[in-house]
């Protein structure tokens, strides 16, 4: 029908450039505060492309659901600006008409995003999780730049050293300056090499001496060792240890009982369930007034995705916390945004009808 035809073929133009747009706008963002946590030392400057892309990917079902609730907006929009919808009502096609080609247009991109919520999400949160407890568990010792000083995360060590092996676990000329409170040790040694344990990485220190000062009463020890042990590491993660909520996968929340676990699950499930209301929620938002060319809607309208979307998080939060069950939260969020959709739609077809009927018949003229 060219009715259903032309409806889907102005929403995917208009899809495809808003969520290049959005894209790109979404994708700067994230390069600059990769980038800045890379300054920082908190990430590896080697895995920013990697950790731009897991961010990028895991943040698609909230952009494609964006760009597809504006593509909707804007195309409607226009519709109604250039008297297409006028044409449309006059040849008794309302406004509930359009629910089915749109869905019909739209239910890839729904499904997509579901899925990604679903079954994506965790995988990407998992893969940046270790990412950056790769990077952040690492020895101090790897830490160094041969022939440069370098100084711990916390501060506390100041280290200098060459290294001789192509895996970076053995070096010579070792030098370690650590000051914990008034104490400042200095530990030179010949050789050293690292050590991994359960508990954590050790620098083993072979033929080397320690010097001690203690800076309030100026009392020094001087040690000389054949073999020194100084711990440069956190002790590593354990598999059993627990993941993030966030990290888990679907199947995984649906079996724990855990408020958290069910707030992780409250969270996808309202993604996917928002996607499909913002849809029909865009459907009675995009009228405006053909004579008045204004951008309102389209404001109000992002107003409308925000709010919904923090609703979402809110959500998540009242489940996690134990103040609301998943099912009551899930029902009052998303039930409540779908009846008002609905709603919504009926009122922009049989409101105008409805004002007219309200209003008294003129008054007979006398011949």
């Amino acid at each position: 029908m060219l009715f259903d035809s032309s409806l889907r073929r102005d929403l995917s133009r208009t899809f495809g450039a808003t969520l290049v747009v959005i894209l790109t706008i979404v994708l700067t963002m994230f390069l600059i505060r990769t980038l800045g946590q890379a300054a920082a030392g908190n990430i590896s400057p080697q895995d920013v492309v990697l950790l731009l892309g897991y961010t990028s990917l895991g943040y698609l079902p909230t952009i494609l659901s964006l760009s597809l609730f504006i593509s909707v907006v804007v195309t409607l929009g226009r519709m109604y600006r250039e008297s297409e919808m006028s044409i449309w009502f006059a040849s008794g096609v309302g406004l509930s008409r359009f629910v089915r080609p749109l869905l019909r247009a739209a239910w890839p991109i729904l499904l997509l995003a579901g899925l990604m919520s679903m079954f994506v999400w965790p995988w990407i949160n998992l893969q940046s999780f270790e990412l950056k407890e790769r990077f952040e568990r690492r020895s101090d010792l790897l830490r160094v730049t041969p022939g440069t000083f370098q100084s711990s995360r916390d501060g506390s060590r100041v280290f200098f050293i060459e290294r001789d092996s192509a895996d970076g676990r053995t070096g010579r000329n070792v030098f370690i300056l650590t000051r914990k409170g008034d104490v400042e040790s200095v530990t030179t040694a010949h050789t050293g090499h690292i050590d991994p344990t359960p508990e954590g990485n050790f620098l083993v220190l072979d033929q080397g001496q320690r010097t001690e000062q203690n800076l309030v009463t100026q009392e020094k020890t001087l040690s000389r060792f054949e073999s020194y042990r100084i711990q440069i590491g956190e002790r590593a993660r354990n598999p059993n240890d627990a993941v993030a909520p966030k990290a888990r996968t679907t199947f995984e929340l649906l079996s724990d009982p855990d408020p958290k676990a069910r707030g992780e699950l409250t969270w996808r499930l309202g993604l996917t369930l928002g996607s499909a209301n913002l849809l029909l929620l865009a459907i009675g938002l995009s009228a405006t007034q053909p004579r008045r060319a204004s951008n309102w809607n389209l404001l109000f309208a992002l107003l409308t995705f925000v709010v919904y979307y923090n609703l979402i998080n809110l959500s998540q939060s009242w489940v996690a916390g134990g103040k609301l069950g998943m099912g009551t939260a899930l029902l009052t969020t998303h039930g409540l945004a779908f009846l008002m959709a609905i709603g919504l739609i009926w009122w922009r077809d049989n409101g105008t009808h409805l004002s007219l009927r309200r209003r008294d018949p003129l008054p007979a003229v006398a011949a």
